[in-house]
């Protein structure tokens, strides 16, 4: 989280905040038959892990409470904190309450360390760091090579190897199956039951998680279908077309709601293509976390959707609900609307992390709307908050839109229903 003393500092009710930083990249998430053999899988999690033990060692030399331990992440800090909560082997240990924010463990694919997608990244990172001539030696011998390079040659070798799959969002250095912190894939963990259902959940997603991370400039029908295909190369062509049709194509059907209308330059497939990408990616495994945490019934689960237009282009995008929830001074200062939109959620995150229910600190903010608990006893009817739905003060309009609202769980429900089909295609 960005700006952890502004959150603290304004809460209604104390708490006491340890931030800290873990290894990423390379340095922290370097996949491949080498690593696996030098015990060296995962590190960045594992970095995780011994933050969450030094809480439990020293929290109570600074004020804190060990057994009332809340994680909160956002974008990759939430795919590290669904992980934890998918291993068994951590229950009853490190932490009581989660909130998990535009991420989930299902969020991205988790393969094997060995997957050929990960071996080649890593001998494309060994090359790019200068040691290529040790990728025919033994695993001791490549590892030395790399750790006897300046930290700078690593850390240009991780750009380098990041930004070739950048465009593809095929990601390097991402966690891997490696029997130890994670033992199977996530979707199977879910199925399976053997994960932590007695953590308490807030999570969320925002309305437009992927306009971030597409391409702006595509035109065609043929490049939409083009990115699918080397994203998730095990759909075939029923999913690709199942796909097209649940998001119309604007350049054929003038009622699509991907028809750019906006004043902007980017390409005509641009807002079919981040709303695609954003549900697979992000909206879909986050609904998807609340509706099967739900359904085992031992713990409450509270579920929103982050609504408010923070520019005109990226729409509510990926991260922008950060400075909300800490409620920092620079949208506080936009306008009321505004603060009242910040002060709010502000108001159910911090009440959570201290109470775990986002009701039970009232506060300055004690009329906000009652969140309800999301039900995974049923099959219809499930209740979401969405906050700052028709604000756009920030991307130049008018509306001031609504702080906060419980609504039925309905939106875009066609399109997640397939991409929750779809959970394991990527691995």
């Amino acid at each position: 989280m960005h700006n952890t003393a502004s959150m603290v500092g304004w809460a209604d009710e104390p708490f006491v905040a340890v931030s800290f930083n873990y290894r990423i990249g390379a340095l922290g998430f370097l996949p491949s038959t080498t690593t696996a053999n030098e015990g060296i899988l995962n590190l960045g999690l594992h970095d995780q892990l011994l933050l969450f033990q030094w809480v439990q060692d020293n929290i109570a030399s600074f004020g804190g409470d060990p057994s009332q331990v809340t994680l909160i992440g956002l974008s990759a800090g939430a795919h590290s904190i669904g992980h934890h909560i998918m291993n068994p082997d951590l229950q009853h240990t490190y932490f009581h309450r989660a909130i998990i924010e535009s991420g989930a463990a299902t969020s991205r694919a988790v393969h094997p360390y060995n997957a050929a997608l990960h071996e080649a990244q890593f001998r494309e990172f060994v090359t790019a760091a200068g040691c290529a001539p040790t990728l025919s030696l033994s695993s001791h011998d490549i590892l030395t090579c790399l750790r006897a390079a300046p930290s700078a040659t690593i850390t240009d070798a991780s750009f380098t190897v990041f930004d070739r799959y950048n465009p593809s969002v095929r990601w390097a250095f991402q966690p891997v199956i490696d029997h130890d912190l994670i033992k199977q894939r996530p979707i199977d963990a879910w199925r399976a039951g053997t994960w932590n259902k007695n953590v308490p959940l807030l999570t969320g997603f925002n309305t437009n998680e992927g306009t971030y991370y597409v391409p702006a400039a595509m035109a065609t029908s043929d490049e939409f279908t083009a990115f699918f295909h080397a994203l998730l190369p095990a759909l075939t062509a029923h999913d690709l077309r199942t796909i097209a049709a649940l998001y119309p194509d604007p350049a054929v059907d003038a009622t699509s709601p991907y028809v750019e209308t906006r004043n902007l330059s980017v390409g005509a497939q641009y807002r079919r293509v981040e709303a695609a990408y954003g549900h697979y990616a992000y909206a879909c495994p986050v609904r998807q976390t609340a509706r099967l945490a739900a359904a085992a019934q031992r713990a409450p689960v509270f579920l929103y959707r982050w609504a408010l237009n923070k520019t005109l282009q990226g729409g509510a995008n990926h991260g922008d609900q950060m400075a909300y929830e800490t409620f920092n001074p620079e949208v506080r200062a936009v306008s009321a609307a505004q603060a009242e939109v910040a002060g709010t959620f502000h108001a159910y995150i911090t009440s959570f992390i201290v109470r775990g229910d986002p009701n039970a600190v009232q506060g300055r903010f004690a009329r906000r709307p009652r969140w309800e608990p999301f039900d995974g006893s049923r099959t219809a009817g499930r209740r979401i908050m969405v906050l700052g739905e028709g604000n756009d003060e920030r991307a130049g309009g008018p509306g001031v839109g609504v702080t906060a609202q419980m609504v039925d769980d309905e939106w875009s429900g066609r399109e997640c229903e397939f991409w929750w089909t779809k959970s394991g295609v990527s691995d």
